[in-house]
């Protein structure tokens, strides 16, 4: 097993942790559980975000893409994307908002950058 499979592997594992994590958490504050108050519900994400986030960047650095420029396009739109979704899922996930809303454009969001991540295509600024 290359060292490429084995961080794409951890990379798409906190994907779908993280992304697990934040709809539970938003089904729990929903409901208003006691499940919001422990600890590991607190702290779990943390680290898992970090992972992903660690493991994101080591894998643009080695495919040498370069976001922000026109040749990768798609990973700027991915890069955005990715910012307005934790500004969506941290609105979400905020105690005074219990908004269904935001969670559905988080996860929306979400599926966008999934699909670029797939697809490699981008959205708006292939037109540009």
């Amino acid at each position: 097993m290359t060292a490429y499979t084995v961080l794409k592997g951890c990379h798409l594992l906190t994907v779908f942790i993280s992304i697990t994590l934040f709809m539970l958490r938003f089904f729990w504050q929903w409901r208003k559980s006691a499940i919001m108050n422990w600890r590991w519900v607190q702290v779990a994400p943390h680290p898992n975000d970090t992972l992903l986030f660690a493991s994101g960047i080591m894998l643009v650095v080695i495919f040498g893409f370069y976001p922000l420029l026109a040749m990768d396009s798609w990973l700027t739109e991915k890069l955005f994307g990715v910012i307005i979704s934790i500004l969506l899922g941290y609105a979400t996930l905020d105690m005074k908002s219990k908004s269904q809303k935001l969670c559905v454009l988080a996860l929306g969001c979400l599926y966008l950058i999934i699909k670029l991540a797939t697809t490699k295509i981008p959205f708006l600024m292939g037109y540009l």
